[in-house]
C-alpha cells in the first residue's frame, strides 16, 4: 500500500492502494510508521505522494461502513494518529499533490510543511458537512492556520472543494505544476531547504509548527466518540448511504 523512494536523504513515501488511495486503518498505519521510521532511516526530508489524478481521495467510506463499532473507532484513529505522524515529524513534509485530494487526502497534506498541486481541474477541501459530518476542531485548526479564519470558515461551512488555481490564490496550497513534476518540485523544495543551517532551520520550524501538534494532540478519545455519535445519526448514515450507491455506479 505503500512505496519508498530514496532521493540521496529525501524520502518519497507514496501512497500506493488503487485506484484511488482511498484510505483504510491499514494503510494509514503503515503511512504513520513509514514517517515515523523515515528520520531515523536517514530522511532529512519527505516527500509525500499519491497517485495520477488522485492524490487520496479520503477515507475508504464503503470499507468504514462495514466495520463494528470497534472497528469503526479504530479506523478513524488511525487518521488522527497518521496526521500526528506528520505534523510532528522532526523533519520537513512536503505534500506532491498530482491530483484530486478530498477530505481525509487533505487533511494529510495540510499536516505537511509545503503543498504543491497540480494545475488543472483538481480539487481539495473538507466536505465533511456535505455527508452530515462536523469536522472536528483540531481538523479545522488545520484549515484555519493555512487560510485565515473567515476564508475557513467559509470553506469549511459550505464543504467546498476548491480547484487548484483556486486554492493557490486563498493560500491552501503553495504552489502549482503539472502534474508530472509534482515530485520533482517537491524535491526541489526540500533540497533548497536543506541548504539552510540545519538546527537553526529545524528549531524555527518546531516553534513555527507548535501550534499544528498541539491542536492535533488535544483531540482525544472523548472527541472521537462525539464524532462517531454523528456518524451513526440517521441523517448522516442516509448521506453515506447514497455516497456509497453513487461511488457503485
Amino acid at each position: 500500500m505503500l512505496q519508498i523512494h530514496r532521493h540521496g536523504p529525501i524520502h518519497e513515501i507514496q501512497l500506493a492502494r488503487p485506484p484511488v488511495n482511498a484510505l483504510t486503518p491499514e494503510l494509514l498505519s503503515a503511512l504513520r510508521t513509514a514517517v515515523e521510521a523515515a528520520p531515523a532511516d536517514g530522511a532529512q526530508g519527505i516527500i509525500l505522494s499519491g497517485g495520477a489524478k488522485v492524490f487520496s481521495a479520503g477515507m475508504d467510506v464503503p470499507h468504514l461502513m462495514s466495520l463494528d463499532a470497534a472497528g469503526l473507532k479504530a479506523g478513524w484513529a488511525s487518521l488522527f494518529a497518521a496526521a500526528r505522524a506528520i505534523a510532528a515529524s522532526p523533519v520537513p513534509v512536503a505534500a506532491a499533490l498530482a491530483g484530486h485530494s478530498p477530505a481525509g487526502g487533505c487533511v494529510l497534506a495540510l499536516c505537511c510543511d509545503y503543498r504543491i498541486m497540480a494545475r488543472g481541474p483538481f480539487r481539495i477541501g473538507l466536505n465533511e458537512v456535505q455527508v452530515g459530518l462536523v469536522a472536528p476542531d483540531a481538523i479545522q485548526h488545520l484549515m484555519r492556520r493555512v487560510v485565515g479564519t473567515y476564508r475557513a470558515e467559509r470553506l469549511l461551512v459550505s464543504g467546498e472543494l476548491v480547484e487548484s488555481e483556486q486554492a493557490l490564490a486563498c493560500g491552501l496550497v503553495d504552489e502549482l505544476t503539472d502534474a508530472e513534476h509534482v515530485s520533482q518540485r517537491a524535491l526541489v523544495w526540500l533540497q533548497e531547504l536543506l541548504k539552510l543551517p540545519a538546527q537553526a532551520m529545524l528549531a524555527t520550524r518546531a516553534l513555527a509548527r507548535a501550534d499544528l501538534v498541539s491542536a492535533l494532540a488535544s483531540f482525544r478519545d472523548d472527541d472521537l466518540d462525539g464524532f462517531l455519535d454523528e456518524w451513526n445519526s440517521p441523517q448522516t448514515q442516509a448521506a453515506l448511504q447514497a455516497l456509497v450507491a453513487r461511488l457503485g455506479k
